[in-house]
């Protein structure tokens, strides 16, 4: 966990791949396949995510979506 007031280093946009016109032209796909591998930048997204929460008393987070499960898990 990182302390508060900690410096975010990680630079997540570049972990995020973009696709153009996926899956149709004019849309933009963001693929957090890579961010979820790079041991680093997930960590710290989950961080980042978590912040704002922390000290609120929450004990549970439901993770839903296809993706969203492994933020929630983290």
């Amino acid at each position: 966990m990182m302390k508060a007031g900690a410096a975010m280093t990680v630079d997540l946009k570049t972990l995020v791949r973009s696709i153009p016109d996926y899956p149709k032209p004019g849309i933009i796909f963001r693929d957090i396949t890579s961010l979820i591998e790079d041991s680093a930048g997930f960590r710290e997204s989950v961080e980042r995510l978590a912040a704002p929460h922390r000290d609120k008393g929450i004990t549970k987070v439901a993770g839903i979506e296809a993706r969203g499960f492994i933020f929630g898990a983290g």
